[in-house]
């Protein structure tokens, strides 16, 4: 009887590989942004708030400005209307 070899070559296993994905989740992640939006508009309405008092500050102002002109004004028709008729006064006593 003849020798014989049987020879098998088999091919290597490829290795076990695993991929394994972990998602987390924040528990409050909804409600932080809430809140944050919360913020926002809070601190918006502040601003527009603070803004519109100062704009009726300013014209507060301006209408102080314009009634004290307006008085100034009137102070002065009386002192002229009284310089008339102090002219008038003397002129009458002079004999004119």
């Amino acid at each position: 009887m003849a020798d014989e070899t049987v020879t098998t070559e088999r091919a290597p296993e490829a290795p076990n590989t695993t991929t394994t994905i972990i998602r987390e989740r924040g528990s409050s992640g909804g409600a932080t942004g809430i809140i944050m939006a919360l913020i926002l508009l809070i601190a918006v309405v502040g601003g527009i708030y603070l803004f519109s008092q100062g704009t009726q500050s300013e014209a507060a102002k301006d209408g102080a400005i314009t009634e004290a002109a307006n008085n100034v004004g009137a102070a002065a028709d009386k002192v002229g209307d009284a310089a008339q008729d102090a002219a008038s006064s003397v002129n009458k006593d002079s004999g004119n």
